[in-house]
């Protein structure tokens, strides 16, 4: 597999695969049969479902590993349940403390609650609230505290110190990578032939986790990590043989947006895993339209990159594949943006202003030749008053819903053809 051309997305970073790693890692293939046992009636095995259009694209069978339908909506519980499992007496009578702007968080309450263990999360103060409501319900006390998941890890760190309660890192830990490889050993059990497993990173225990299990095994298969653009902190670690901090990441894909990778998977990573790729924005969101469209799976944007790393470059993967969806916890209001954001990328949904002539018909006249080309109209704002506006002019911004690429670029030369002036 050739690594991911350099370009707007960032540069893709490849190396030879290693069986044998140069030094000891923190986890071994025992490490994590053993939480494969201790999820035993715990974790479901998520199906393995096939994907016929991304399967047309590459060339070979391409499968989903369902990690979205796992208990509390992600792969999280699977980590978090191990590590509070292999808490002394002592610990659990002292609680948990956790930060989390989602997964993590449910993943932990539901876990300690099983446990019978006190379990404390904080929450940034803007997170979703069918997510703070979730993390509730499985047993949690929430706080709500700091704007970004940073500010939030301090504030669960110094609780931690304040009041003895042991801090559950999201990813940073050997037994979380651990119950995360899980993951790992069932894709080997549910699809043996597989070639390249597929599998979104953030601060990179799943990835670690799955590398350290299918490594072990099948040291011929590839591991093929996904970053968003906005949020890449592996590539330049990876280049520089260490942790390296990314400034502000941004991107809307919050379950793999983490500025800094771990020092505990990281170095798994840097040692098992055989390239990481990045994706745009606008591939997350084509990703995760693809998977309600196509698949019939709510996935969240995290859990969509590795669609999105073979969507844009689908021959470059050998099969067969499954590609990791790692959760589906996705607020409803985000959901609206980016089913927006995704049909745009697609061709599907077009937003244009134009000028007219402001005389009684001019806004009916517009909306015949749209309707001649079969624009859907979503949405209309008809503007007379404007100082950029002349006396005579008024100003249309139009919502349309099209048919594809090709159906933007007819509506748009029909716009032009009947003399209006358009501004995408």
């Amino acid at each position: 597999m050739a690594p991911r051309p350099g370009g707007e997305d960032g540069p893709g970073t490849a190396r030879p695969a290693r069986s044998v790693p140069s030094t000891p890692l923190a986890i071994t293939l025992d490490d994590v049969r053993e939480a494969q046992k201790v999820l035993s009636g715990v974790s479901r095995l998520t199906a393995l479902e096939g994907s016929r259009y991304l399967t047309g694209l590459v060339g070979a069978p391409v499968q989903l590993k369902c990690e979205n339908l796992q208990r509390t909506g992600s792969f999280k519980l699977r980590g978090a349940y191990v590590r509070i499992a292999r808490l002394t007496a002592e610990e659990r009578a002292a609680g948990v403390v956790a930060a989390s702007a989602g997964n993590h968080a449910q993943g932990v309450a539901l876990a300690a609650s099983l446990l019978g263990v006190r379990s404390t999360v904080f929450m940034p103060e803007g997170a979703p609230l069918p997510k703070i409501a979730a993390t509730r319900d499985y047993g949690a006390e929430v706080r709500l505290e700091g704007q970004i998941v940073d500010e939030t890890m301090r504030a669960a760190q110094r609780y931690a110190e304040e009041t003895g309660a042991v801090f559950i890192h999201p990813f940073d830990h050997p037994d979380i990578i651990a119950g995360q490889g899980t993951v790992g050993l069932e894709i080997l059990e549910q699809c043996p032939e597989v070639r390249t497993i597929v599998v979104g990173i953030g601060g990179g225990g799943l990835a670690a986790g799955i590398a350290v299990a299918v490594k072990a095994l099948r040291p011929d298969v590839r591991v093929v990590g996904v970053q968003a653009a906005g949020a890449a902190a592996y590539p330049p670690s990876l280049a520089a043989g260490r942790p390296v901090s990314v400034e502000a990441p941004v991107t809307m894909a919050d379950g793999i947006k983490v500025g800094r990778p771990g020092d505990v998977p990281f170095g798994i990573i840097n040692a098992l895993v055989d390239e990481v790729r990045t994706v745009s924005e606008d591939e997350l969101s084509s990703a995760l339209l693809l998977c309600l469209e196509r698949a019939k799976l709510v996935v969240e944007p995290a859990g969509a990159s590795p669609v999105a790393a073979v969507l844009s470059d689908p021959e470059s993967f050998e099969g067969p594949v499954v590609s990791v969806l790692s959760g589906g916890n996705v607020d409803p209001l985000l959901m609206q943006r980016i089913l927006r954001h995704g049909m745009a990328a697609a061709g599907r949904y077009l937003s244009l202003r134009l000028r007219l002539t402001d005389r009684p018909g001019a806004l009916a006249t517009l909306l015949a030749e749209l309707s001649a080309v079969d624009a859907n109209v979503l949405d209309i704002s008809h503007v007379r008053i404007n100082p950029r506006l002349g006396l005579s002019e008024a100003e249309v911004e139009l919502q349309l819903e099209t048919k594809g690429p090709e159906h933007c670029a007819a509506v748009r030369e029909a716009l032009h053809g009947a003399g209006y002036t358009v501004m995408i």
